[in-house]
């Protein structure tokens, strides 16, 4: 392969998606965010804190999982930029839940993304 033969990978070429089909437009930085805030062990499992719509201090999220309060608040942030979580200020205490509305509309976000980049052979 020379420098300028484009990279495929199991019949695509790099950045134009499956051989054959047009291009496929990236994911939005929302949705890599979104990615991100799950790519973590950590991070999934400070999500199964929140089930049932639970809301959660920093301290109380650090407690749980036996981390310090300054690694909470900065796996917590990640999760809110991702549109995981959403928080509300009370006093000094900031709360966590699940943003739900978020949530789906990221999940859907990821099926059309998925349905473009690699749909079922026989699509193209």
């Amino acid at each position: 392969m020379t420098e300028t033969e484009p990279i495929t990978v199991a019949g695509t070429v790099a950045g134009t998606g499956p051989a054959g089909c047009a291009g496929v437009d990236q994911p939005s930085d929302k949705l890599r965010d979104f990615l991100k805030g799950l790519a973590s062990e950590q991070r999934q499992q400070m999500m199964e804190l929140f089930t049932g719509g639970v809301e959660l201090t920093v301290g109380t999220v650090a407690e749980r999982l036996g981390i310090g309060q300054s690694t909470a608040s900065q796996q917590l942030a990640l999760l809110r930029r991702g549109g995981l979580l959403t928080s509300r200020r009370d006093g000094k205490q900031v709360h966590y839940r699940v943003d739900v509305a978020a949530v789906e509309k990221s999940l859907d976000e990821l099926r059309d993304y998925l349905r473009r980049c690699c749909p079922p052979e026989d699509v193209c």
